[in-house]
């Protein structure tokens, strides 16, 4: 039986157990399926296990949370319903510390500073609006920024969103900084990056295991990439 062509070892695979399965998800992946029928990260996942452990049925695998399309970075996948339950809870509770980095433009100004918003979803045009006073069902969304530096002709922002709404960090930095991050058309950047991707990436997660409470920190590699090239000087 030839091994699906799925990851390469040790690659987008940074961490498996019993309970989880860690992935650097390449930009371009859906995390779950949508209208689109492409195929999500996590069939391929489920494909990968059914593989490696030679079942002959499904594989559990459970979506606690998601990072858009064309961003790439880390996913946590659950591999077990228990792990499932307590991840959503503690996505929920915020009890789990995110780090994304992006690159952008223009230099943010000020250089670091915490960015408040109340963001609007329009599922119609899979766009969200960020106000800076509360609006109808707008959702209060905060992060903390800091520019590390300058990458190239970019500028390498590292982001900790303190909430996980839809698009956050792209419509924030967009709208509240006047940065869009770089290939991000669809807030405002004036071009697209040649893979269609954007600058964005899901850097560092730090959580405690949902089953053996076990403190845990995830560091996703930056996709080998020439708009990536420069950010690598700041690991």
């Amino acid at each position: 039986m030839n091994r699906p062509n799925l990851w390469s070892e040790r690659k987008e695979i940074l961490f498996e157990d019993n309970h989880l399965l860690v992935i650097n998800k390449p930009a371009g992946l859906l995390v779950q399926g949508d209208a689109t029928g492409d195929e999500p990260l996590s069939a391929k996942a489920e494909e990968y296990l059914r593989f490696k452990y030679k079942k002959p049925g499904a594989a559990f695998i459970g979506v606690a949370h998601r990072i858009d399309r064309p961003v790439s970075g880390i996913v946590i996948l659950a591999k077990t319903s228990k792990a499932l339950s307590r991840l959503n809870e503690m996505f929920r509770d915020n009890k789990i510390h995110k780090t994304y980095w992006a690159l952008t433009g223009k230099c943010p100004e000020p250089t670091n500073g915490h960015l408040t918003h109340w963001l609007v979803k329009d599922p119609i045009r899979n766009t969200t609006k960020a106000y800076t006073e509360r609006h109808g069902q707008g959702q209060k969304s905060d992060l903390d920024y800091t520019v590390l530096g300058q990458a190239g002709t970019r500028y390498l922002v590292q982001v900790n969103p303190i909430t996980g709404r839809p698009h956050q960090i792209r419509v924030q930095l967009a709208t509240g900084l006047g940065t869009p991050i770089v290939g991000d058309v669809k807030y405002g950047f004036l071009a697209p990056l040649p893979d269609v991707s954007i600058a964005l990436h899901a850097r560092r997660l730090e959580l405690q295991h949902p089953v053996t409470k076990e403190e845990m920190t995830f560091v996703a590699p930056l996709p080998d990439m020439p708009h990536w090239e420069a950010a690598t000087a700041y690991y």
